[in-house]
């Protein structure tokens, strides 16, 4: 099990930047940084959207291409935890964020991930 925690959600305007963290607690810590780390998003009425996701030593990092430009994704292993910049926030980009975990990498889907936080809400008003 890998214990995932979001935080840094919120409701801001369009235009306004934000900070996803997650983090993860547990026996697992001492691994973390074997962990590919993923960030997904679901808006009302909609999937899960993969967002972006890190490989461990940062050796892989994509972006959606709604993500592209406006968002980075990071991590410290050292605090086992994995983080979302966002900037210039559309209304568009209003959904509930997650984090994901897996190992070893599996790919982009849903299905690809193992472990998953509970979400941080983001909504973006105009």
């Amino acid at each position: 099990q890998v214990p995932l925690v979001e935080s840094g959600g919120g409701l801001v305007q369009a235009g306004a930047s934000l900070r996803l963290s997650c983090a993860a607690s547990g026996r697992t810590v001492s691994a973390y940084a074997t962990y590919s780390l993923g960030w997904f998003r679901q808006a009302p009425g909609k999937e899960h959207e993969f967002v972006a996701h890190i490989r461990p030593n940062n050796l892989g990092i994509a972006y959606a291409d709604s993500a592209k430009g406006r968002f980075t994704i990071s991590r410290d292993n050292a605090k086992n935890t994995v983080y979302l910049e966002m900037n210039s926030l559309k209304p568009e980009d209003t959904a509930v964020y997650y984090c994901a975990a897996v190992r070893p990498y599996r790919g982009q889907r849903v299905m690809d991930y193992d472990y998953w936080g509970q979400g941080t809400q983001v909504t973006v008003f105009t």
